[in-house]
């Protein structure tokens, strides 16, 4: 498969990934489990399958020492801060508008891998971002009204600092494989949310089966999956482009919600929908087949 395509796959997969977190999050909340909870056994259990992974596969874990610094600062401080600013923000407004704040980051992805990284920001990515942004207002539904501004802040800064993640993200797997990337990520949250669990007493592992299994499937569809998928898909294409393409995530969410949950669709959503999918096919449209295109950043030791 050409390479572009295979990484806006990935992306699309990730985004999947991602989007089905608020439903498995219901199933362990219902079980009993905290948000800090749920967020240690993601992070844990998906630390435990990577590093199985790659210690059966490579007998050692290929990661350069001056690496871990910056795995470190990415899991263990900006993603970790990412879910606790979006998590808080939640308790002040409603998630549709705290969600709709938060995806101003793939604006603030093109801006700075345009000026950091070179990476082509011409028209139809701009025009992509915008319609996606309109389709997402459209899909969410968001009531404008008696807005709460720490909560508004919150979400803001979520996105803001998501897309730190992700354009540190885009330098770290181009030096890092991204199975290892996602793998001390993992790690490195597990370790910084042990610690705000312990501070706070708010780690109960007293749980119901199906809290487990819930937290199982963030661990194995939301994390392993999602994040890995994410890296090499950034690999293949790109910041920018994939963070567009993951504007595809809360269609994810609303579409199961609306299957597992007899949620319905109001036609303004159905529509908004729309407007985002065609938002990532333009940015699929608007590639650069010339040399501004990014190359795959080739992989160090472990296959990929």
């Amino acid at each position: 498969m050409n390479g572009f395509y295979l990484g806006v796959l990935l992306v699309f997969l990730s985004a999947s990934g991602f989007g089905l977190i608020p439903i498995f999050a219901l199933y362990a909340y219902g079980g009993g489990a905290s948000v800090t909870t749920l967020l240690f056994g993601r992070f844990t259990l998906a630390a435990i399958i990577f590093f199985g992974y790659i210690l059966y596969k490579e007998k050692r874990i290929p990661v350069e020492r001056s690496q871990l610094k910056y795995l470190f600062l990415l899991g263990g401080i900006i993603y970790t801060l990412q879910s606790n600013l979006y998590f808080s923000s939640v308790k002040y407004i409603p998630a549709s508008l705290a969600v709709l704040l938060f995806y101003i980051y793939p604006v603030l992805v093109a801006l700075a891998s345009s000026y950091l990284d070179k990476e082509v920001l011409d028209k139809k990515i701009i025009f992509s971002i915008v319609l996606s942004l309109l389709g997402l207002t459209l899909v969410l539904g968001v009531s404008f009204g008696g807005i709460n501004l720490t909560g508004v802040m919150l979400a803001l800064a979520s996105g803001l600092v998501y897309s730190v993640y992700l354009v540190l993200g885009n330098r770290i797997v181009k030096e890092t494989p991204a199975l290892v990337t996602s793998a001390f990520i993992c790690l490195f949250a597990a370790c910084s949310i042990l610690v705000i669990g312990v501070s706070k007493g708010d780690l109960d592992f007293n749980l119901t089966g199906e809290a487990w299994l819930a937290i199982l499937g963030v661990a194995l569809c939301c994390t392993v999956l999602a994040i890995f998928t994410l890296f090499r898909g950034i690999e293949l294409i790109g910041t920018t482009r994939a963070s567009i393409l993951s504007m595809i995530e809360p269609l994810i969410t609303i579409g199961f919600s609306a299957l597992l949950f007899n949620e319905r669709l109001s036609f303004l959503q159905m529509l908004g929908g729309a407007a985002v999918l065609l938002g990532s096919v333009l940015v699929i449209l608007a590639r650069d087949k010339s040399k501004n295109t990014p190359e795959p950043a080739r992989a160090k030791s472990a296959d990929c």
